[in-house]
């Protein structure tokens, strides 16, 4: 799991170091970077899965730092990183990025206890590459080789290192640890307009932007029936109105509806009827009663999920919900994180940010502008 995340040089942080605990809330007034924090870290996860710069930094000039000036190349760029926890102990891994004049890694360092395992660095900005340094121990001591200069190297690693030497070992080690925890992330943000709608009926997996929840909780209802009791009970909780259940309509051939139930007697309310703050809801307690088996992510087929923390990021958890709502949510935050496999990173407003301060175990980073 990622303890620590670095933003030595990204938007308006400079030198900003963060500790990451099991429910880590960012809060502060408009303009203080929270959503550059999210992104940093949704940035890390998208390398760790294999993604290329372009994709994981469509608008890289937004995360230069503010004022930054260009050096005599007329080169700017940004730098970020992050600690991992794990069964080899504290893995740093630091990235500077390049955004002018081209888009590439400038340099990238794994290490532990001081010691580098890896490293790249680019030595020439004529060719697309840079130049790789790995422990081998031995005779050897180092090995170097040329990598791609738009994906992350310790991803690529486990592909081009042996394993022969304990050196080598020790550097694939580190790199599976980082590479399994950033793998761990799903980043979610329930688009309410894009939920009404009934949908196609699929594989139940859910996406960040949660416009098939109808379909995850035809899944959900049927696969795990106490987890989907638990998302009907937090549903009395934060939607208006009596819930006995949460149902759906899934004809064959047809469209999923999802519906809540409002008892005998009472017809049920479909979700195109609902608030936007009650959609919203919905869709991030569900994500946190969950796994990362219904969420849409690709995991490390390493290791079990038993072994591995799913880590949620939620840019303005909150947003649009009221002081129940943000309660019950951070209620179930508590619930799912307090055992382990869970954990939450988030940018709230002031009203949950206090009350989160009131909770021992929650961690409320508080940024200035």
């Amino acid at each position: 799991m990622i303890t620590e995340l670095r933003l030595s040089a990204f938007g308006r942080h400079r030198g900003a170091a963060f500790p990451i605990g099991p429910v880590t809330f960012f809060a502060g007034p408009s303009g203080s970077g929270k959503s550059q924090v999210l992104a940093a870290y949704e940035a890390l996860a998208g390398l760790g899965a294999g993604a290329t710069l372009e994709d994981t930094f469509p608008d890289p000039g937004a995360r230069i730092p503010d004022m930054a000036l260009p050096d005599a190349q007329r080169r700017r760029g940004f730098r970020l990183g992050c600690t991992v926890d794990g069964p080899a102990g504290p893995v740093r891994l630091d990235l500077a990025v390049q955004a002018e004049p081209a888009l590439r890694i400038a340099g990238e360092r794994l290490s532990q206890d001081g010691q580098i395992l890896f490293a790249t660095a680019l030595r020439d900005p004529g060719r697309r590459s840079v130049q790789a340094a790995w422990l081998t121990g031995g005779a050897v001591g180092v090995t170097r080789a040329p990598l791609p200069d738009d994906r992350l190297g310790t991803a690529l690693l486990p592909l081009r290192v042996a394993g022969s030497t304990a050196g080598q070992r020790k550097v694939l080690t580190a790199a599976e640890q980082v590479v399994v925890a950033l793998r761990s992330v799903f980043s979610c943000d329930p688009h309410p307009d894009r939920m009404r709608a009934p949908v196609p009926r699929g594989d139940g997996r859910l996406l960040g932007d949660c416009a098939n929840l109808a379909d995850v909780l035809r899944r959900t209802r049927h696969e795990c029936g106490t987890r989907h009791a638990l998302l009907a009970e937090a549903a009395r909780t934060g939607c208006a109105g009596p819930v006995a259940a949460l149902d759906v309509r899934a004809p064959e051939g047809g469209a999923v509806t999802a519906v809540l139930d409002r008892g005998p007697g009472r017809p049920a309310t479909e979700l195109a009827r609902l608030g936007a703050g009650e959609l919203r809801f919905l869709a991030l307690a569900l994500v946190l009663l969950t796994g990362p088996g219904v969420l849409d992510m690709d995991p490390a087929a390493e290791l079990l999920s038993a072994q591995q923390a799913l880590t949620v990021l939620a840019d303005g958890l909150d947003r649009g919900l009221d002081g129940r709502q943000g309660g019950e949510l951070l209620r179930l935050a508590m619930l799912s994180c307090g055992r382990g496999h869970v954990r939450l990173v988030a940018a709230v407003g002031e009203g949950t940010a206090a009350a989160a301060r009131r909770i021992e175990g929650v961690s409320v980073v508080d940024l200035s502008p």
